[in-house]
């Protein structure tokens, strides 16, 4: 293979590590926000159930004091009905003393609500308390985790970025600056294999006379539909691959 073209496969494939590294040092910081905002929602959860709790409580103690209004103004009325002198005071009384009981039933019925959604509020705290430690935990190991990813990334980067910079001073300046053109054009792509007569990235067929050039490895040659820098990759013969394949207890893998 000539050397050009081999350094430019090289630097193919160091441009697609490096842009890979990128991305996922790009996305980390949003990974970590994602676990920390997450983390912070499960305690406002836990904290705003704590509070709806609290409101909960003196909901049912005020509930109870009204009861015992109530229940004062019920007895109060019962020890008046001995002291009404006519059967029509005596009605009114009775009247006024049932519309007292039934808005005492009526907010039992409101305190039994309330009980019942206290119940369901202590459990869910009392799981969220028990969760609480360990999640702290769980996120914290995870971001230490993806911190340490990325410091790894970025080091494994630096030395990629080194190593291209060392591949870039061994290119003629007109076969660096066809790379690089074609690498802009093409999001990242300047490179394509040719198999069976076609450019596999724009599978537009290419001229014989090409085909067989590019097939050499010997020079650069480009697509001529989508100007990408081609090079070829021999085949293993299919006896060849499955006399090897036969030897390591492998099934022979097909090729297009």
């Amino acid at each position: 293979m000539h050397s050009d073209l081999k350094t430019v496969i090289e630097l193919h494939q160091l441009d697609s590590r490096i842009a890979e590294l990128t991305a996922q040092i790009e996305a980390l910081p949003s990974e970590i926000q994602t676990l920390e905002a997450q983390l912070s929602e499960f305690i406002r959860a836990h904290e705003d159930r704590k509070q709806r709790l609290a409101q909960n409580h003196k909901e049912r103690r005020d509930l109870e004091s009204e009861i015992q209004v109530i229940q004062a103004r019920i007895s109060k009325h019962k020890d008046q009905l001995y002291e009404v002198k006519t059967n029509e005071q005596y009605r009114a009384m009775l009247k006024e003393i049932e519309g007292e009981e039934a808005n005492v039933r009526r907010i039992e019925d409101q305190l039994l609500e309330k009980m019942l959604e206290a119940e369901e509020l202590e459990k869910l705290i009392k799981e969220a308390a028990s969760r609480l430690d360990s999640e702290k935990a769980r996120v914290a190991a995870e971001v230490q985790r993806l911190q340490t990813l990325r410091q790894a990334d970025e080091e494994e980067r630096d030395r990629l970025l080194a190593q291209r910079q060392q591949d870039e001073t061994t290119l003629p300046p007109e076969i660096l600056e066809l790379y690089e053109r074609v690498r802009k054009a093409r999001r990242g792509l300047a490179l394509a294999e040719a198999r069976d007569g076609c450019c596999t990235a724009c599978n537009v067929r290419l001229r014989p006379q090409v085909y067989n050039e590019v097939r050499t490895n010997e020079s650069i040659v480009t697509c001529e539909s989508c100007s990408r820098i081609l090079y070829y990759v021999e085949l293993p013969a299919e006896g060849t691959e499955a006399e090897g394949s036969a030897k390591s207890g492998e099934p022979a893998a097909a090729h297009d």
